[in-house]
């Protein structure tokens, strides 16, 4: 299984099907993400970009976060591949690994655990 199909995987595992015909197509999984993308950057105001590295355990992930403090997160296979994608987008792209992580995402995330959200 290629490296881009493998990070785009969406298998639940318990199909007795093969992955490959359980998962959707590289560019089926291209577009469902550049869509999600999209409609968040479009229903959100001041939308920022944020590079995830991948490491041992997880893979390279672009985290989406509005001036609210919400925030999305979906796979993509490379930084390369962020980068285009946020250009595309309109938006700024931070490498989180410079950056860390905006205060705002946090609050935004303590007021949903206390149901304020």
């Amino acid at each position: 299984m290629s490296r881009l199909r493998r990070l785009f995987s969406r298998s639940s595992g318990s199909s007795s099907r093969p992955v490959a015909d359980a998962s959707p197509s590289q560019a089926d999984a291209r577009r469902a993400t550049t869509e999600h993308f999209r409609t968040f950057v479009t229903t959100r105001v001041g939308v920022e970009g944020y590079l995830e590295p991948s490491t041992g355990d997880m893979p390279t992930t672009l985290l989406l976060i509005a001036t609210t403090g919400e925030w999305t997160r979906r796979r993509v296979p490379d930084e390369k591949a962020a980068r285009g994608l946020a250009d595309d987008l309109g938006i700024p792209l931070y490498d989180v690994r410079r950056t860390g992580y905006p205060q705002r995402m946090r609050e935004w995330n303590t007021r949903r655990r206390r149901g304020e959200a």
